[in-house]
């Protein structure tokens, strides 16, 4: 189809007959998805007899383990806050937890602080870094 002469009217009707279709294919798509469904749930049903097994033997090794919450969640729900440390000096070095940042170990070499020796860790977040809020 040559789309070079059709009017503006004319391109917006055919866009928006071509939008139902999508819409109309996606529905029918979905559709047969679904039809498909227990077919192949059978198929793996059938598969899982024929080696000689039961399907409530097989099931647990191939649904997923359920755990009781993501990383950071606790049992009320709400995520785990940390306090935020940024560098005076350049706000672009933030320390959270966890290993320290090179740039966070130079700056306490330099200021006579040991990477290595807790109390000085902390010693060097009181003292040199500012909590960073929000």
């Amino acid at each position: 189809m040559e789309y070079a002469n059709l009017s503006v009217e004319e391109i917006k009707r055919q866009l928006a007959e071509a939008e139902t279709r999508k819409a109309e294919l996606k529905r029918v798509l979905e559709v047969r998805r679904e039809e498909r469904k227990d077919d192949v749930a059978q198929q793996i049903k059938d598969l899982i007899e024929q080696n000689g097994y039961d399907y409530d033997e097989i099931l647990p090794l191939i649904t997923p383990k359920r755990r009781r919450g993501g990383p950071g969640s606790r049992r009320s729900g709400t995520p785990r806050q940390y306090t935020r440390y940024v560098d005076p000096e350049d706000s672009d070095n933030v320390y959270v937890r966890g290993v320290l940042p090179g740039w966070m170990k130079q700056k306490m070499r330099d200021q006579g602080y040991d990477p290595t020796s807790k109390k000085d860790r902390e010693a060097f977040k009181t003292g040199y870094l500012q909590v960073l809020e929000g």
